[in-house]
């Protein structure tokens, strides 16, 4: 292969990676460029897990085997099983460079050193002829590494293909370290510094997203409206540290009980206030998590328990056509909770379908100001 066909092969997988809008996406233009820039048939990206002591396969390119999935969800190989990469997952790379691919073909002896050695038998056991592995070094540590092969019969790779592998690794390094940082800015726009979990602009994307799936298939949309009780006392008393871990605590309990409910998204939307979002699950479903939430709140040794507000469109609240609505209807729910100060959720439409004064006060006109009543119903902007 030529230098100019090489180079130009290094620009497409470059550019494949640069034009990745998810990680998945990076995987996968990182093994199909490395497979067409070495003329392989099959390719795949694999990450090194340091605290399981494995080697994990992100994406398998290219012509598969039988049982090799495009995105396996558990394919993984024991550490110990490589010998000859052993080096590459020190604390860190210390060979003052990348660390060098290298190439394996079937005819090789599958025995060395008294290890069963797997890349031989699994280029045998797949019908491979031959392969380059090439580490992955990434922030200075071994990543993972990129595998290309080709099938039996064909040319094998040789010590320019290895060394073309290597420049290989360290575009896909550079790929895969720009997604990464992109992803974490994702994950800091939309998470709670505090607690973990999703912040506001999180379900509001969420919630645009489940009442637009109700409209068209009917999906069960709930919202769980959680205001902590006692916080302003526990900062006044205690000081701003230990209601931090206060709202610490609760964000776990959240965070538990909405893993009983498949999908669910846990959030702070600011304060004392807290939310579970849940598209799928039935109204009783999610009428126990709530449940649950304020039997585990109330258990917690600091605070007062949590206030609980319900909406869901399993209920009868009426047509959901908003997000704006399902919020203010959970809202109104937990803010008569908080008046009550009642020990278990508050739900929308349970206590007179339309006729229900939580769905009635959700749905009246905003109050004139200075009226005197000051009514703690949100609802974010209309959308």
């Amino acid at each position: 292969m030529g230098e100019d066909v090489r180079l130009r092969a290094v620009v497409t997988l470059a550019q494949g990676m640069a034009a990745a809008q998810s990680p998945r996406d990076t995987w996968r233009a990182a093994a199909l460029g490395a497979c067409h820039a070495l003329s392989g048939n099959f390719a795949a990206l694999s990450v090194w897990e340091r605290d399981r002591g494995r080697l994990r396969v992100l994406v398998n390119v290219g012509e598969r085997a039988a049982g090799e999935e495009e995105f396996p969800e558990d394919e993984t190989y024991p550490v110990h099983r490589f010998p000859e990469i052993t080096e590459f997952l020190h604390e860190r790379w210390a060979g003052g460079g990348e660390p060098n691919a290298w190439v394996e073909t079937a005819a090789g002896p599958v025995e060395r050193a008294g290890y069963c050695h797997q890349r031989v038998a699994a280029l045998r056991r797949r019908g491979r002829g031959c392969c380059v592995v090439a580490p992955v070094v990434l922030h200075g540590r071994a990543w993972g590494e990129l595998y290309v092969a080709r099938p039996r019969g064909a040319s094998v790779f040789g010590a320019g293909d290895a060394d073309f592998a290597t420049v290989l690794a360290s575009v896909v390094a550079a790929g895969i370290a720009q997604t990464e940082r992109l992803e974490e800015a994702r994950r800091l726009a939309f998470t709670d510094a505090l607690t973990g979990l999703a912040n506001r602009r999180a379900v509001d994307i969420r919630l645009d997203e489940a009442v637009e799936r109700h409209r068209a298939d009917g999906a069960v949309v709930s919202l769980v409206v959680c205001d902590l009780n006692g916080l302003k006392r526990v900062n006044d008393t205690l000081g701003h540290a230990i209601g931090d871990r206060l709202l610490e605590r609760f964000g776990s309990v959240l965070s538990l009980c909405g893993a009983m409910l498949p999908g669910a998204l846990a959030a702070r939307l600011g304060g004392d206030e807290f939310c579970l979002l849940a598209v799928g699950p039935s109204a009783d479903e999610v009428a126990r998590v709530g449940d649950e939430v304020c039997s585990r709140a109330g258990e917690l040794e600091l605070g007062e328990g949590v206030a609980v507000g319900i909406a869901s469109t399993g209920d009868p609240i009426g047509p959901v056509r908003s997000a704006r609505r399902l919020f203010r209807l959970a809202d109104a729910a937990q803010y008569k909770a908080k008046a009550l100060r009642a020990a278990k959720p508050v739900i929308a439409g349970r206590d007179g379908g339309l006729d229900d004064p939580v769905v009635r006060l959700a749905d009246a006109p905003p109050p004139v100001s200075g009226e005197g009543e000051r009514r703690r119903i949100r609802g974010g902007r209309d959308r």
